[in-house]
């Protein structure tokens, strides 16, 4: 290819992608937690740098994969290009999420944080990501419909007990002993997992358009983005931790999920192509490109977000740098194909 065919904005973020995966892997500042490299205890990023397709990559995620489980591994294992097999990994995570983890009323997976001492009787929208999306995958890998089933119906009751359907946003979580949500609805580290999980969810199973589960969960996804265009912030790009809260931090994780899941419903076609939605994903790229550095990756993102009791603790969580890092990655790599 000639040097004039090259489009800067596409090798700007091809380079972008791959700063943010060296940060993410060698970074030696140790500020991190349980959500270092080594040590995070998501299985999130991989899912993320798998999308770039390239060699280097694949050997990162084979080489964190030996210590650190779920999704990821599915994927893996489906590749025709892995010379191992993690199915018995896969075999036994599975019959856990269907027969052995701790189930609320009406039979939901619960949501238990590292960092509040909650109950099993809570539910929150990490379920989507950490249980939910690798359970499908997992059924899909092994061949066992009942665990695809299942997904769909722990899918269709989180969406159930944790919109807010007032606003087209979600709350934080529902408790079942109080039969309650918490007290705020519009934290953006958490409605953000529901605009990443839909597309990816419809995507993984192919479900066609005219199919129920397909056709509501689009209706929830495209009210969802008809909210988040509303309250994203204009001068940035970025939306605020509490989303109607214009005092309250700009989170860039947040919005690497809510540009990633725009992106792919526009792509996709689960929304339209609406001016107001490309022009909304196109100033969310731009903020995320603004908020990343090229000695330490991405800024400003929360460090992480368990179900408080008061609101006023999520306000006090961290800002890092590593902690969904893998939104980011997806958002670009998403965004590369609107160059195609």
């Amino acid at each position: 290819m000639s040097f004039r065919n090259v489009n800067p904005q596409k090798a700007f973020t091809r380079s972008t992608i791959k700063l943010l995966i060296s940060c993410l892997v060698n970074s030696e500042n140790g500020n991190f937690g349980t959500n270092g490299w080594n040590n995070w205890k998501d299985n999130g990023k991989g899912t993320g740098i798998g999308l770039r397709g390239d060699a280097e990559t694949l050997k990162i995620m084979l080489d964190w994969f030996r210590d650190s489980p779920l999704l990821t591994a599915a994927y893996l294992h489906a590749s025709s290009s892995v010379d191992v097999s993690y199915l018995p990994h896969l075999e036994a995570w599975g019959d856990w999420a269907m027969h052995d983890v701790p189930r609320t009323d009406e039979d939901c997976i619960p949501y238990v944080s590292s960092i509040t001492k909650n109950h099993y009787q809570e539910l929150s929208l990490y379920t989507l990501m950490k249980v939910v999306l690798p359970l499908t995958k997992i059924g899909l890998v092994l061949g066992k419909p009942e665990y695809v089933e299942e997904a769909k119906r722990q899918f269709l009751l989180h969406v159930k007990y944790l919109q807010d359907i007032q606003t087209n946003l979600f709350w934080n979580a529902w408790c079942f002993p109080e039969r309650c949500h918490s007290e705020r609805p519009r934290n953006a580290k958490l409605n953000c997992l529901i605009t990443v999980s839909i597309p990816d969810f419809i995507e993984m199973l192919s479900l066609p358009p005219e199919e129920s589960v397909c056709k509501f969960l689009k209706g929830v996804l495209k009210g969802q983005i008809d909210a988040l265009v509303d309250l994203q912030d204009k001068q940035t790009g970025l939306w605020h931790g509490y989303l109607d809260e214009p005092t309250s931090n700009l989170d860039v994780s947040a919005t690497a999920g809510f540009a990633y899941g725009i992106l792919k419903a526009l792509r996709t076609r689960l929304i339209p192509k609406e001016e107001r939605y490309v022009n909304c994903a196109k100033q969310a790229i731009k903020g995320i490109f603004d908020k990343t550095f090229a000695d330490d990756g991405l800024k400003q993102t929360s460090s992480g977000m368990p179900v408080f009791d008061d609101p006023e603790d999520y306000k006090k969580v961290k800002l890092t740098h590593v902690n969904d890092q893998s939104f980011t990655l997806l958002a670009l790599t998403e965004h590369l194909r609107t160059f195609l």
